[in-house]
């Protein structure tokens, strides 16, 4: 496992972490809200409690990976009161945008880790998480730039250990190259099921703005759900061993 506190070791990002400049409302909630809604990077080898992070400690909680403009964390956050949603990204802006959706929907309910997620995961316990969603990922479209998608065996290794037994990991994608690697990454996975792969938008699936624009450009999103399947029990005899 990669030593977090070491700069050698911590996994490189290849994307974007700010565009154009704020606006002061923006960059004020930057500075007012986010420090009461951040999860703190973990220190090398902590464990973080996700339903804690919430008051009262949620129900269940789902991470969204990559959170985009953030409409479609809202908007679960809306629908699923009793849920804990912690959203991951980099993209200075793009947290910035999911803030003024918190503060006009006063949505009590959403933790954000602004940051790489990998540094997060690592210090997530087994089974902490009932529903992930990777949507409209960069694909990293060329060869050679494979290595770079989120979805592959390690990652995929990594949120199957997070997720409960029947726990969804929900992706979606605008790109054909792409598509066909997550379905040939799914069917290669051991841990996970491909319950349903579809081009219509899910009913409760909100719509976000990258789906729009690749409509809008001719392009099929294609939608993924993948169910967590159930750990083996231990062999008797062999519990504590």
């Amino acid at each position: 496992m990669p030593d977090p506190a070491d700069p050698r070791q911590r996994p490189v990002f290849y994307g974007r972490r700010r565009g154009k400049r704020l606006r002061p409302g923006a960059a004020g909630l930057l500075e007012t809200l986010l420090p009461r809604l951040r999860v703190p990077e973990p220190a090398p080898g902590a464990v973080l409690e996700p339903r804690a992070l919430f008051e009262p400690p949620a129900r269940a909680v789902w991470l969204e990976i990559g959170f985009g403009a953030g409409e479609h964390l809202a908007a679960q956050a809306a629908a699923h009161p009793a849920v804990g949603l912690i959203g991951a990204e980099v993209f200075v802006n793009g947290v910035a945008k999911l803030l003024r959706h918190i503060e006009r929907g006063a949505l009590g309910n959403i933790r954000i880790f602004h940051g790489d997620v990998r540094l997060l995961l690592p210090a997530l316990p087994d089974a902490c998480l009932e529903r992930v969603f990777l949507l409209f990922p960069d694909p990293w479209p060329k060869k050679r730039h494979a290595g770079r998608r989120f979805v592959n065996p390690d990652n995929l290794a990594t949120v199957a250990r997070l997720l409960v037994d029947g726990g969804e990991l929900r992706v979606a994608s605008a790109d054909p190259t792409d598509q066909e690697w997550a379905l040939e990454q799914f069917a290669a996975a051991a841990d996970f099921d491909l319950v349903a792969r579809t081009h219509a938008r899910p009913a409760d699936w909100p719509a976000t703005r990258y789906e729009a624009k690749a409509a809008r450009e001719g392009r099929r999103s294609l939608f993924l759900r993948a169910r967590r399947r159930p750990r083996r029990a231990a062999p008797e005899g062999t519990k504590g061993l």
